[in-house]
């Protein structure tokens, strides 16, 4: 594959709000040993690269500073030692860096097979949410075959991911959202119950739907005055599991609470992990998630894609929190 010397990612000069994103050029990156270089031509969006933008969440150490971290698109070129995948191989990928771009790297152990029928922008919806939600919820927390969960942000990116996957093991899955038309669409990707936290209580309603034993588990991506009311509503040695804090990073919780009960609360960041960490969870998601969207039982829910250059555009509509499901940026081929 001839290789061009420059590509067209997106950059800013300066922290800020959505303006403050431009398409600059860079060169291309090289891969290092271990790793490929992909040609994207989809990239997902996430709320972490609205906090990366504004300042708030810069890459760890050693990851590309250009914002996204996830990709589909075409193995161009193979770093030393990389011998599970070739050039010319369709792919997407979890990266910790650089997806907002024409060429990105991704190690080899972060990345998938496109599922059959997948176009570039559902390939792209898939890394970093089923990532995230198989790491947390089955792997941190370890939800068993009888339990019930509760998502909070049902419908996001993670948390339409969050629904179909338990829904698709067996479990009995819970949800708020911020209005009816997102409720009614967490319910038709298979909640339960999906809660309009601006109308009801989430921990009544959840309380009588379970009898007032609650929920086994919980996936948090609210943090702040959300913990102590979380925790009235987990059953006996419940667990919650906080993957973001949009309502603020302090809370003030009954310690007496978690010791009578056996309570857990927990938490993780994906991007900042090893490359053996990722590599080891995208075989369980390969082993365990790949067979239900090859066959149709899950699958992404996208709400828009927009072209590179109207990435502002992108984070606007992130930032309004008007979506439901994913949100993709097309980078041409």
């Amino acid at each position: 594959m001839n290789l061009p010397q420059q590509m067209q990612c997106v950059g800013f000069a300066a922290p800020g709000g959505p303006e403050v994103l431009n398409l600059i050029e860079r060169p291309l990156p090289i891969p290092k040993p271990g790793e490929v270089l992909i040609k994207v031509a989809a990239a997902g969006i996430n709320r972490a690269d609205c906090y990366q933008r504004e300042g708030a969440y810069p890459p760890p150490p050693g990851a590309s500073d250009i914002l996204g971290l996830e990709v589909a698109g075409t193995v161009a070129a193979l770093g030393e030692g990389v011998s599970n995948l070739k050039v010319g191989d369709r792919v997407c990928a979890l990266v910790s860096g650089g997806a907002y771009a024409q060429y990105c790297t991704a190690h080899s152990g972060s990345c998938f097979p496109i599922p059959a029928g997948y176009d570039w922008v559902k390939a792209a919806a898939l890394p970093e949410t089923f990532m995230t939600v198989w790491s947390n919820i089955w792997m941190r927390v370890g939800l068993k075959p009888d339990e019930t969960l509760l998502v909070q942000g049902g419908s996001s990116g993670i948390g339409t991911t969050a629904i179909q996957l338990a829904k698709a093991l067996g479990h009995r899955v819970f949800v708020t959202a911020g209005s009816d038309e997102k409720c009614a669409a967490c319910e038709k990707l298979g909640a339960e119950k999906a809660i309009n936290y601006n109308k009801e209580d989430f921990v009544e309603v959840v309380k009588k739907l379970t009898d007032g034993r609650g929920v086994n588990v919980i996936l948090d991506m609210v943090g702040g005055d959300y913990i102590p009311r979380e925790l009235n509503v987990l059953a006996e040695e419940g667990r919650i599991v906080l993957i973001a804090f949009q309502r603020g990073m302090q809370a003030s919780v009954d310690l007496g609470l978690i010791m009578r009960r056996r309570l857990t609360v927990t938490g993780s960041t994906l991007r900042a992990r090893d490359e053996n960490f990722k590599t080891m969870v995208a075989n369980a998601v390969k082993d365990k998630v790949w067979p239900l969207l090859e066959a149709g039982k899950i699958a992404p829910v996208i709400s828009a894609a927009f072209p590179l250059g109207q990435v502002a555009d992108a984070h606007r509509l992130m930032e309004s929190s008007q979506h439901i499901g994913k949100i993709i940026l097309k980078v041409e081929q």
